[in-house]
């Protein structure tokens, strides 16, 4: 039998409209489902309802190709100065890159629908083919449609979400480190934006000295901060999980219970209390140290350069450690006695016991957890800029706006906030999202479900 009409009936000679049940027809079907949207589920799986709507969608969007073609130019040009105008009605090229960004990211959904509408036709064949030319209902169309796109639609709105609120905000952050979006001259809608290439890449890595030195300068001081922070807080929590574990004080509760309240208060409170406590001139350590007669003048904990560095790592340990504390202890419960015990009984000393059971073992379990501390104490906005506001001022502060102490997304703060340069702003984060990315795809490589393939 070489073909079978859609409707069901016999028929040697193939004829318009009909596809043979032996596999032949596979490529008439993806020739016709590619030519238009839902075309092969009217024509050859008589599916009405299900063709119709995708070729309805693909009709709006044909309809909508000359407004989509005039906002991706917009995106393009990024609008024209029109000072004749009033304000208001001028070009906003930021918009016009947004809007343009969002419509891609819609063109992407229509791509991957048409998709959709492809695979879908070639399985109906397959089905067709399985079963010798029997037409499904629409009862059991709709039923098949529930159970083969359950997945497809539960997704859905996460996808939707995570690609209008995550990926959009992204991609726009990228497009603005190629632009010269920055003030005085170019804020819209007084001015418009425009493209320039890799220029604030280049001011970045080696076209201006000034603002090169305090790129680099910042993102040595940002590896070396995120480094220090990972680091202390890590092994502060160790040691004082282990001392509390072994310790025969049966008040060791009490203790640990003390050490989490720096945890348990936010952050941003803790260092602005802290900034108070170490202010120069009306701070209460100083203070308190001039009246025990321990010094005779101030000590400039957050107005020198080194010192003011120190004790950022300081006062993040304070504040950190209890989380590391806490992870640790619960990681060395697991840890079986046995092991302990058959070490004593070949005459371990406590360090041993630490240095050849806890020790390994802990940092076997914690290992992809200190990748993703040092990863966000790179990003640490609040440790730096709470307790310090990025102080100290240094020489080149007055153009660049960085501090001392500034990290890179403190440093990006200011230059939003301060300078209102958007292009070196989103450079920096570009550069910040290359760094971090290889840790964030090791971090990932690591959980138990990408490697047992359950993903």
């Amino acid at each position: 039998m070489k073909g079978i009409p859609a409707s069901g009936t016999n028929n040697n000679k193939e004829v318009k409209g009909s596809i043979n049940i032996d596999g032949s027809s596979r490529k008439k079907v993806l020739i016709t489902s590619l030519l238009f949207m839902g075309l092969s589920h009217i024509l050859y799986f008589k599916q009405y309802i299900k063709g119709a709507i995708f070729a309805l969608l693909e009709v709006i969007f044909i309809l909508l190709i000359p407004w989509m073609i005039t906002k991706l130019t917009d995106m393009v040009t990024l609008g024209t100065l029109k000072t004749d105008l009033p304000v208001k009605l001028r070009d906003n090229s930021v918009f016009m890159l947004i809007d343009g960004i969002i419509l891609i990211a819609v063109i992407f959904i229509f791509i991957a629908i048409y998709a959709i509408s492809v695979k879908g036709a070639l399985s109906e064949y397959k089905d067709f083919c399985r079963e010798e030319g029997r037409i499904k209902g629409i009862k059991e169309s709709l039923l098949n449609v529930q159970d083969k796109a359950f997945t497809i639609l539960g997704l859905t709105p996460t996808v939707l979400l995570v690609l209008f609120f995550v990926v959009v905000p992204i991609v726009f952050s990228i497009a603005v480190a190629f632009t010269n979006y920055s003030a005085p001259e170019h804020i819209p809608p007084n001015n418009t934006v425009d493209w320039v290439g890799f220029a604030n890449f280049k001011a970045m890595f080696g076209g201006s000295a000034t603002w090169t030195g305090a790129f680099g300068r910042v993102a040595i001081w940002t590896l070396l901060w995120a480094f220090l922070a990972t680091t202390t807080c890590y092994f502060g929590g160790m040691l004082m999980a282990v001392i509390l574990k072994d310790s025969k004080l049966k008040i060791a509760p009490v203790f640990r219970s003390i050490f989490i309240l720096p945890y348990a208060v936010p952050a941003a409170l803790s260092m602005l209390v802290w900034n108070n406590l170490l202010n120069g001139t009306f701070g209460t350590v100083n203070r308190t140290l001039m009246a025990l007669g321990v010094i005779d003048n101030v000590i400039p904990w957050l107005s020198n350069d080194i010192l003011a560095k120190f004790m950022v790592v300081l006062i993040n340990l304070w504040a950190g450690f209890p989380y590391f504390m806490l992870l640790i202890t619960g990681t060395m419960t697991a840890i079986s006695e046995d092991m302990y015990e058959a070490a004593r009984i070949d005459g371990a000393s406590k360090f041993q016991l630490f240095k050849a059971i806890t020790l390994p073992l802990v940092l076997y379990q914690t290992t992809p957890l200190i990748i993703m501390s040092f990863t966000h104490n790179i990003n640490n906005f609040g440790a730096i800029f709470f307790l310090t506001g990025g102080s100290p001022v240094v020489s080149d502060s007055t153009i660049t706006s960085a501090g001392g102490t500034d990290i890179l997304v403190t440093w990006m703060y200011k230059l939003t906030i301060t300078l209102l340069k958007y292009n070196y702003a989103s450079a920096i984060a570009v550069v910040i999202f290359i760094v971090l990315v290889p840790f964030a795809i090791f971090n990932f490589r690591r959980t138990k479900s990408y490697k047992e393939g359950e993903l």
